[in-house]
């Protein structure tokens, strides 16, 4: 599975299906071969995308191909959304009909349900399992408490297990190092990074004191989700910019290239996801394939971008505490 992966959310949204197919052959042509999508994507028109493409394209073009979509959003009724067995294998047949395929690659529970017992989600994967409707599952937006109790519930019921968890993880989101990269790497779990842009923040798009404007996605709406200009626009975060833009400059690279490297080469990242609107996007965020970071900047990058933690359970004070350091006896 290649180090980066095609992100397809703005398939059938922002990015037409000419545009999204170009996208498609341009990352097989680069070398990428992972594509993600998801039921709910642009109303399920990415799937629909996706399996036109998979359908116009030679096998050999296609067979390469890791491809992994999610479920688990609905209507949201009642008996339309969530982990059940009833909606699962109803989204997951409708999600193969969209892509004109008889399996996925991998197939990812986009949140946690807490109405539907673990033990109904772990058992109908299973057997979606060995059906050969999917080879691998995985989660998406777990906490580190939940993916662990779906991996040790997985080995109890000696039923498939998750192989990757796909968060959001960027320079300017790095709290899930505090209990979801460690759940992860003692699960053996892969990292499936997704906003790793920061929402366009660490492209360099956005100015201090300037307000988004323009054909950008904080310009069309600067309120926009967790990565709203007033939310996000803190010191911390334009103190990070200014950081990948040195490094950048050093390189003679894009910002964004700088910023995926930083987290593509984290611990338990097994592939980034990129999104892009345009052909010209996804070009410029290619090139991180190439880049490697030196230990120094790695080293000021992560010092910059440290989120600020309590003194308890995270910071100093729970350290000491796990410490298995003998206190000094001379």
């Amino acid at each position: 599975m290649s180090s980066l992966c095609l992100g397809t959310m703005t398939f059938g949204a922002e990015t037409d299906e000419p545009g999204s197919h170009q996208q498609l052959d341009r990352f097989i042509e680069a070398g990428g071969n992972f594509v993600d999508t998801a039921d709910v994507y642009a109303g399920g028109r990415s799937e629909e995308i996706i399996g036109r493409w998979f359908a116009d394209r030679p096998a050999d073009v296609t067979e390469p191909v890791v491809l992994a979509t999610k479920g688990r959003f609905g209507s949201g009724s009642p008996n339309a959304d969530g982990l059940s067995a009833r909606h699962l294998t109803r989204a997951l047949d409708a999600s193969l009909r969209r892509l004109g395929l008889d399996s996925v690659d991998l197939y990812q529970v986009h949140a946690y349900d807490a109405l539907t017992p673990v033990e109904e989600t772990l058992r109908t994967l299973d057997r979606f399992i060995q059906a050969g409707k999917i080879r691998y599952y995985g989660l998406s937006n777990f906490t580190g408490w939940q993916l662990t109790k779906a991996v040790h519930l997985a080995r109890a019921l000696n039923v498939a297990g998750p192989v990757t968890l796909q968060p959001q993880y960027s320079l300017l989101s790095r709290e899930i190092e505090w209990e979801i990269v460690p759940a992860c790497l003692d699960a053996g779990l892969g990292l499936l990074p997704w906003s790793p842009l920061g929402g366009g923040w660490l492209s360099g798009k956005y100015q201090r004191d300037q307000r988004p404007a323009g054909a950008t996605r904080l310009g069309d709406d600067p309120n926009r989700g967790m990565e709203a200009y007033d939310r996000r626009g803190t010191e911390q975060t334009w103190n990070v910019i200014d950081e990948v833009q040195k490094i950048a400059e050093s390189h003679g690279v894009s910002m964004a290239e700088v910023a995926l490297a930083w987290v593509t080469a984290r611990p338990a990242v097994t592939s980034t996801i990129l999104g892009a609107r345009t052909l010209e996007q996804l070009e410029a965020n290619l090139g991180s394939a190439g880049l490697e970071l030196t230990a120094a900047e790695t080293a000021a990058l992560d010092a910059v971008s440290h989120p600020a933690v309590a003194d308890y359970p995270y910071g100093e004070l729970g350290e000491d505490q796990r410490s298995r350091t003998l206190p000094n006896s001379g």
